[in-house]
């Protein structure tokens, strides 16, 4: 093989090469990424005379329901997942009705098979001693909600109101929210580590599209974690 074709190949490999590493050096100071919300504890290091905060951010704890199809259902069976959640109750005359039809807005923006694959949403009764597996699958038929990545679900009343008010800070995003019977009008969103990144309200038009926006950018958070050698992997088609 001649020193051009030898020279020929070296660049062949080094553009796509130099091309991800301009993009990964651009995107990540001109993508603005939404924010991580609630943290546990801050750590305070000195290191090089800097101090460096350390934050644990508060990561949703696991809990168990059941869904509109009768299966037993938790947090933890969703990986890999973005996470739209709300909360509701088949009740309700008005309002979550009209909650879920913006939630079945935002699932048909995301409905083919590859977005189905990386995000979940979840509507958890408030009312679950009425809230029968029944009457979320005739909620769910009337409103036409596909269960693929969408489940309604009912459980435990105490640790779905200790999981809303401890877990996802409901009280803390919407202070309007009453503790005996929640009734938030927000969707809140989790990534992939289970960290609230965000809640926004289901009747603002300007909050949807912003969550419209924010959901595939937390797939976009996974792939920029990307590691150079893992790109040339994908890219050379090496094991």
């Amino acid at each position: 093989m001649s020193k051009k074709a030898i020279l020929a190949l070296m660049l062949a490999a080094l553009i796509p090469a130099i091309s991800y590493l301009l993009v990964k050096f651009y995107s990540d100071r001109a993508v603005k990424m939404p924010q991580r919300y609630f943290y546990d504890s801050v750590t305070v290091n000195e290191k090089k005379g800097k101090t460096i905060y350390d934050t644990a951010w508060h990561h949703v704890k696991n809990i168990s329901f059941t869904n509109q199809l009768g299966h037993q259902v938790s947090l933890h069976d969703i990986k890999g997942k973005v996470i739209v959640l709300d909360f509701f109750f088949t009740r309700c005359p008005v309002t979550c009705p009209n909650m879920t039809k913006a939630m079945k807005r935002l699932q048909n923006s995301f409905k083919n098979k590859n977005d189905t694959s990386f995000v979940q949403f979840i509507s958890i009764s408030v009312d679950p001693l009425y809230d029968s597996v029944l009457q979320l699958r005739k909620f769910a038929d009337k409103h036409k909600i596909n269960p693929d990545n969408w489940w309604l679900v009912t459980g435990n009343r105490k640790e779905i109101y200790d999981f809303a008010f401890n877990e996802m800070k409901a009280n803390l995003a919407d202070t309007d929210v009453d503790t005996s019977f929640i009734h938030t009008l927000d969707f809140f969103l989790l990534d992939r580590e289970k960290i609230i990144r965000g809640w926004y309200n289901a009747f603002d038009s300007t909050e949807q599209n912003r969550l419209v926006r924010d959901i595939p950018l937390l797939m976009l958070e996974k792939e920029r974690k990307k590691t150079f050698g893992e790109f040339l992997k994908e890219l050379f088609g090496r094991s």
